[in-house]
């Protein structure tokens, strides 16, 4: 259809042909059955558009309304009803981090496990940390054992490289 508008095929101001149409104002109150022109002369009036919101009754409905407003409130609609994509977001300590920034690494972690977002746990190793890698498996599991009430683990701490890794989901 190369006269509608891009939007489901609806019709706007003059790519409306058909004469007479039924029209409803922009707060809701049926005008009638008016001419084409007649209908497009009150939608100018107004400052708004003339939308055909209904061509296939006889004779098709039209309603004076902003449509660059109305376009915007369906999209708006639309990516509302979208169901959430799970995204891995990544939580990283090292084995000497302090306390108070653990616990803080944990209220991030508990945000996005409340967005329903998986959480990848990493304990970073540099250096002489490798020696001492029970250093950073009590971390592992202090960071753990702080959210097994919104997580359940994924997969358990195993060590690729010089980073021990677990991935938790938020528990359903």
């Amino acid at each position: 259809m190369p006269n509608a508008a891009p939007d489901r095929g609806l019709r706007i101001n003059e790519q409306i042909r058909i004469s007479p149409i039924r029209v409803v104002s922009a707060d809701g109150e049926m005008l009638g059955i008016l001419p084409r022109e007649r209908a497009l002369e009150l939608a100018r009036e107004a400052g708004l558009d003339l939308v055909e919101v209904s061509p296939n009754e006889r004779p098709p409905v039209c309603k004076i309304m902003d449509y660059g407003k109305f376009k915007y409130e369906q999209k708006k609609k639309a990516s509302k009803n979208k169901p959430h994509q799970a995204v891995l977001k990544e939580i990283r300590v090292r084995p000497k981090t302090g306390e108070h920034d653990i616990e803080f690494k944990v209220k991030q972690a508990r945000g996005f496990l409340a967005d329903k977002d998986k959480v990848q746990l990493v304990v970073q190793f540099r250096g002489r940390e490798l020696a001492h890698i029970e250093e950073g498996r009590k971390v592992m599991n202090e960071v753990l054992q702080m959210l097994e009430d919104v997580a359940k683990i994924e997969r358990a701490p195993t060590m690729e490289n010089r980073k021990m890794i677990a991935i938790v989901a938020p528990k359903v």
